[in-house]
């Protein structure tokens, strides 16, 4: 039998770096795989929120201030240390910021009298102490479009601040052997990828290809019957509960997510940010019980809850989610089961990694029908002008067929939210990129259909390359795709 691992890892970084939403990434990664994951939480942010404020402690006060806070913070990391060791699984423990931060506030001077002070010192606390350590780059540093400071309670630096405290962070933890720094040369996604790609890496752990940047998600329609657990590979089983909540804003979104095994729980709030220079952004953020008790008061009443049973494997060296739907539910949901992964292969070469052992009936990757949002809304989808349309570069249709969109223009994955009314010209909401329009009718209303379905092919309205979007109806109102980007954010 393997021995048991306990690792720990510090992510450190500068301000809006994207250390909250890399933990919680982190933390559904490992434990989608059967890891037991601590929280370190950022000791400065509990006593910041306390109500001190650097600007009222003199000199002396200040160096005590940071002192005290580092003997909090090696006391309560050393709780989480020891819970690592007796744990029975294996063990991540994420510590949000380390030792070695403290050093980045004080000057060189201060810092070594505190070490001597108190018996530390630098190869125990930087090098000995943790595993790794990832540095997030301050989006203020190559990012700055996305530098906010709207989300943070205790976060008030401007662009010139923090990226002087993004250096200072990351030359605090030099000489440390297995010290990554994590920099904004590529899209958001593709930071948080590569960050836990990384941990895997040093990890030993292989994640195939899902984690790379060319890699995309891919979504199969599984039928029934279900094979017995013994014909599944080794695998990790969740109660997933997802809540949509109401929005004062129409360009963004909000969901709740409930996960957990045997009772215990884990709970995230979701909010994702209309498209800016193309990137879908994503704020996410654990919760309390009592926050997300709290918060559930704003469900939306014009979607059902979603109940699934979520069960992760790993076969042929590719990582699998597959999604069970369970009651209550709408009628379209029952029996339901999605099969998702990641991966950079080709449709043909991916096909031969599948799960032989369950029943594939087709892809539907991009297909709008299969997306949670659209799953979980209250009114039939023939009567609704919620339906969320997405239009990709490439549509995969029922029968595999690739139906290129109009070369003439811009494709945007519109998953936020807006929603744009098409006239003479097309709403400028995204400075970035303008918008393909799709037909609003849904299911056969406008579409002449006996039946009164229409399929995926059908409701979308795709012209040749020469010719201009048409709009039947006088509008189109687009909304969230809440699949496109589930695994991702909420799954990896």
């Amino acid at each position: 039998m393997d021995q048991k691992r306990v690792y720990k890892l510090v992510l450190t970084g500068g301000p809006c770096g994207g250390k909250t939403t890399g933990q919680t990434r982190l933390c559904t990664f490992f434990e989608n795989m059967g890891w037991k994951v601590f929280r370190v939480p950022e000791t400065a942010t509990v006593l910041l929120s306390g109500g001190i404020k650097f600007s009222d402690l003199n000199a002396e006060e200040a160096f005590k201030f940071q002192e005290n806070l580092l003997r909090t913070m090696i006391q309560i990391e050393n709780t989480f240390f020891q819970l690592g060791e007796s744990c029975s699984r294996n063990c991540l423990i994420i510590c949000d910021r380390g030792a070695m931060d403290a050093s980045a506030f004080i000057s060189k001077d201060k810092w070594e009298l505190m070490m001597a002070s108190n018996g530390w010192n630098n190869v125990e606390l930087r090098d000995n102490r943790y595993n790794q350590i990832i540095h997030m780059v301050s989006a203020a540093n190559g990012a700055e479009e996305f530098y906010s400071t709207e989300e943070h309670a205790c976060r008030s630096e401007g662009v010139e601040l923090a990226r002087e405290l993004d250096y200072k962070a990351a030359a605090a933890w030099v000489g440390h052997p297995y010290f990554d720094v994590i920099d904004n040369s590529q899209d958001f996604e593709s930071k948080i990828c590569r960050m836990i790609e990384c941990v895997c890496q040093k990890l030993g752990i292989d994640t195939g290809d899902r984690l790379r940047a060319s890699s995309r998600k891919v979504k199969f329609l599984v039928t029934a019957p279900l094979p017995v657990d013994s014909e599944f590979p080794p695998f990790q089983d969740f109660d997933v509960v997802h809540n949509y909540l109401q929005s004062n804003n129409p360009k963004m979104q909000a969901r709740l997510r409930k996960r957990g095994q045997k009772g215990h729980w884990s709970y995230i709030h979701t909010i994702r940010r209309p498209k800016i220079c193309g990137q879908v952004i994503e704020v996410k953020t654990q919760l309390t019980h009592r926050d997300y008790l709290n918060m559930l008061a704003q469900r939306d009443d014009s979607h059902f809850t979603i109940f699934k049973r979520r069960r992760c494997f790993l076969i042929n060296n590719q990582y699998f989610q597959l999604d069970i739907y369970r009651e209550p539910a709408h009628p379209r949901c029952r029996g339901l089961m999605l099969l998702e992964t990641y991966t950079a292969l080709t449709a043909d070469k991916l096909k031969n990694i599948l799960p032989q052992f369950l029943i594939i009936e087709k892809e539907v990757t991009g297909n709008p029908d299969y997306s949670m949002f659209n799953l979980s809304l209250l009114e039939e989808w023939n009567s609704t002008n919620k339906y969320c349309h997405n239009l990709h570069g490439i549509m995969q249709l029922a029968d595999n067929q690739d139906i290129p969109i109009s070369k003439s223009l811009t494709t945007m994955i519109q998953s936020n939210g807006i929603d744009c009314k098409a006239g003479s010209t097309l709403s400028p909401i995204i400075n970035c990129y303008q918008q393909t329009i799709v037909n609003k009718s849904v299911n056969g209303a406008r579409n002449g259909l006996t039946n009164g379905k229409a399929t995926f092919a059908e409701r979308c309205n795709i012209n040749g390359d020469d010719q201009e979007p048409e709009i039947r109806n006088g509008d189109s109102t687009m909304r969230p795709d809440e699949s496109l980007r589930e695994l991702k954010v909420d799954k990896l």
